[in-house]
């Protein structure tokens, strides 16, 4: 039998199987703690170095795909090999064996929410959880902000969306003009004063759509349909590192269709900083909380469907894209956009996280973790709730 061809990168050209992707997903999908870099390292690991199922320069052109479409740029880079290696079934297989694992487990800690949640223990658990996540989340910030500031321009749009989220405006609307304003400040030569005027109007009227669709949803009632098409919505239009998502969900479930509390918000995104997996499973415990076993699987569909579909229609588009300069100003106003509604989601669920001396001192010790020694999320979260146990058990 002869050994399979091996191409000049060095990357083996061999047929997968498919119960082997499942496999090797689903062991990922188990494994994976500490957030989308950690995903990213990992399957970087797997695929390139151990497998060789696929060429470095291919892995990073999937990277920088990932990050040119909405939606969990880990997930799609994991859709993205699945669909190099069997097509659109392995691209399903693929997708959904890295989603699975930490969806079933977040549907475990939901259901164990609902029924102990408000025991004297676990509220001291969560207690210290809060603080910790909302350090999580000002890292997350503070580094990204480093890499995708670049310029000043970008710096204060940054700092614009944030003051317009702090002022109410809707996430999307914020990407919006955000990109728009990054393609415009980008080189006014290569823009034609027809191409800015037929854009504005129809950016203009999209939000204008988007603002329509959200205040109609206001005080809606609780039905799965509705949930499907929120998680829908926000899969479909979230940029970024995948704590921009706190900022749609904020805005969509307690500001507008109040269905959830900010404590809850806070605990479901402390849920997902502690579990495997995508941090977009954050979904499943909310649609738990709103509508059972059959809430948590229409809210995971919802989220997800976008970026299967993403990855699925985008593949003959995206090297077209990389190349138009264009394209790479309008992403980089929405990264910075999306740092802006970051920052502004973590300053209002601080509000009701860090609420005493304790609280505070954890938040400290939090950020000098991550930004000194860089600990993973996974272990500082389990140190925070182990705090808050000892702080509810010494009675404080």
């Amino acid at each position: 039998m002869s050994a399979p061809e091996t191409s000049q990168s060095g990357a083996l050209q061999e047929q997968v199987s498919l119960p082997d992707l499942a496999l090797v997903f689903l062991k990922l999908g188990t494994i994976a703690f500490g957030g989308p870099a950690v995903h990213m390292a990992m399957m970087q690991d797997e695929f390139v170095r151990k497998r060789r199922w696929i060429r470095q320069a291919d892995f990073l052109g999937r990277l920088a795909a990932a990050n040119l479409i909405p939606g969990p740029s880990s997930t799609e880079v994991a859709i993205f090999i699945g669909q190099s290696k069997r097509g659109w079934l392995g691209l399903i297989v693929a997708g959904c064996c890295f989603i699975l694992p930490a969806a079933f487990l977040v549907a475990l800690i939901a259901a164990a929410y609902v029924r102990f949640g408000t025991m004297p223990q676990v509220s001291g658990i969560l207690y210290g959880i809060k603080p910790a996540v909302i350090g999580i989340v000002l890292q997350a910030v503070w580094s990204l902000t480093r890499t995708a500031a670049k310029t000043k321009f970008l710096v204060a749009l940054g700092i614009l969306a944030l003051v317009l989220s702090l002022f109410g405006a809707a996430p999307l609307l914020v990407l919006i003009l955000a990109g728009m304003a990054s393609a415009i400040g980008w080189s006014p030569k290569n823009w034609t004063t027809t191409a800015v005027s037929s854009f504005l109007p129809f950016s203009g009227s999209f939000g204008a759509g988007v603002a329509a669709f959200t205040s109609a949803a206001a005080f809606a009632p609780v039905t799965l349909w509705r949930l499907f098409l929120s998680f829908l919505k926000i899969g479909s239009v979230v940029f970024g590192s995948g704590y921009v998502l706190l900022a749609f969900l904020q805005t969509e479930f307690i500001a507008h269709l109040h269905w959830l509390s900010e404590k809850q918000l806070i605990d479901a995104v402390a849920v997902g900083q502690f579990t495997p997996g995508p941090v977009f499973t954050t979904a499943t415990f909310i649609g738990y909380l709103v509508a059972g076993v059959r809430g948590a699987a229409v809210a995971t569909l919802g989220i997800f469907i976008p970026g299967f579909l993403f990855v699925a229609l985008s593949g003959p588009l995206l090297p077209r894209l990389r190349r138009w300069l264009l394209a790479a100003a309008i992403v980089e106003g929405v990264v910075v956009g999306s740092l802006g509604l970051m920052a502004a989601v973590a300053w209002q669920l601080g509000r009701a996280a860090i609420i005493d001396w304790p609280t505070l001192a954890i938040l400290v010790v939090s950020l000098i973790l991550l930004l000194h020694y860089r600990i993973n999320s996974a272990w500082l979260v389990a140190g925070a709730a182990f705090a808050g146990w000892l702080l509810s058990w010494s009675g404080r």
